[in-house]
C-alpha cells in the first residue's frame, strides 16, 4: 500500500523538485555557454567538451536522486519519531518534551547541510591529485610569470561579469555587474547578426530564432545565466577595450585586440568547480594579501 504524504510534506517535496528543475534549467544555460565558447572545427575541445557536460548532467542527476533520498528518509524518520511521542503521551507522565515542526525542519536542513559538507570535504581530498589542483598549479606559474595571482570571484553565475567589474574598478570604471548585462544585452540585440550565427537550439541543431534570440538576451539581464566568448565579445565592443582570457590548457586568447587600450584580464578554469568552467580576476602579485589585511 502506498503511504500518504501529508500537505506539509508534499509541500517540501514539490519545494524540492522546483529548486532541482531550475538548477537543470541554469546548467543547460551553462553549457550552451561552454558549447558557444569552443569552435565548431576544435575537434579536441568538443570532445572534451562532450564528455565534460556528461559528467556536469551526472552529477546533478546524482545529487538530484541523493536529495530526494534524503528527504523522504527524513519524512519516514519524522513519521516514527511523531508515533513514538504519541506512545509516550498516553503511557508516561513525565515524558520528553515534544518536537515542533519547526524544529525537525530545522534538524533536517542541518543534516542535509551536514552531509552537503562532508560530500565536499571528500571531492577537496580527491581533487588534491586532480583535474583541478593541477590546473591550478599551472596557472600559478603562467600568472607568477607575469608578476600576477588570481583574485577569487564567487560562483553564482555572474562569475564572468564579476571578474569584468573588478577589472573595471582599478580603471576607476564603476560599471556593475548589473549595467554589465544589461549593456551586454542591448549591444547583442542591436547587432543580432554578430552573433546568432554562433546560437543553435540544443535539442534540434538549428541556428536560434529570432524569438528564441530574444530570450537568450533577456536571459542575461534577467538570470544567472553564464556568460561565454559571445558575450565577451560584446563586452570588448561596449568597452572599447581588449579582454584577455588566460588558461592553463591552451594559449591565452584576446578578445577585441582591434582595440588600443590596457587589456582587462580574466582567468578561465575548467575544472575550478563540480558544475563547471569558472571566471576568476587577476591583481598585482602579493596585493591580495595587502587588500585582504587593510
Amino acid at each position: 500500500m502506498e503511504a500518504i504524504l501529508t500537505s506539509e510534506e508534499l509541500d517540501e517535496e514539490e519545494q524540492l523538485v522546483r529548486r532541482h528543475r531550475k538548477e537543470k534549467k541554469e546548467l543547460q544555460a551553462r553549457i550552451q555557454g561552454m558549447k558557444n565558447a569552443v569552435p565548431k572545427n576544435d575537434k579536441k575541445r568538443r570532445k572534451q567538451l562532450t564528455e565534460d557536460v556528461a559528467k556536469l548532467e551526472a552529477e546533478m542527476e546524482q545529487k538530484h536522486k541523493e536529495e530526494l533520498e534524503q528527504l523522504k528518509l527524513a519524512s519516514k524518520d519524522s513519521k516514527v519519531e511523531s508515533v513514538a511521542v504519541d506512545i509516550s503521551n498516553l503511557d508516561f507522565e513525565n515524558h520528553a518534551p515534544r518536537i515542533t515542526k519547526a524544529q525537525k525542519r530545522r534538524d533536517k536542513k542541518a543534516a542535509l547541510q551536514k552531509e552537503r559538507e562532508e560530500r565536499i570535504a571528500e571531492a577537496e581530498i580527491e581533487n588534491l591529485t586532480g583535474a583541478r589542483h593541477l590546473e591550478s598549479e599551472k596557472l600559478a606559474q603562467i600568472l607568477a610569470s607575469r608578476q600576477l595571482e588570481i583574485k577569487q570571484i564567487q560562483s553564482d553565475g555572474h562569475c564572468m561579469y564579476r571578474a569584468i567589474e573588478d577589472q573595471l574598478k582599478a580603471q576607476e570604471c564603476p560599471l556593475t555587474v548589473t549595467a554589465l548585462r544589461r549593456q551586454t544585452a542591448e549591444y547583442m540585440q542591436s547587432h543580432a547578426e554578430d552573433f546568432l550565427p554562433f546560437l543553435t537550439n540544443s535539442n534540434t541543431g538549428a541556428m536560434y530564432t529570432s524569438e528564441e534570440f530574444g530570450k537568450y538576451c533577456e536571459d542575461v539581464v534577467n538570470t544567472a545565466a553564464w556568460g561565454g566568448q559571445l558575450e565577451l565579445r560584446a563586452l570588448s565592443h561596449i568597452l572599447q577595450t581588449p579582454i584577455e582570457i588566460i588558461q592553463a590548457e591552451s594559449p591565452s586568447i584576446v578578445v577585441g585586440e582591434e582595440y588600443s587600450k590596457k587589456p582587462l584580464m580574466l582567468v578561465y578554469m575548467r575544472h575550478a568547480y563540480g558544475l563547471g568552467e569558472h571566471y576568476n580576476s587577476v591583481t598585482r602579485l602579493g596585493s591580495t594579501e595587502t587588500e585582504n589585511g587593510s
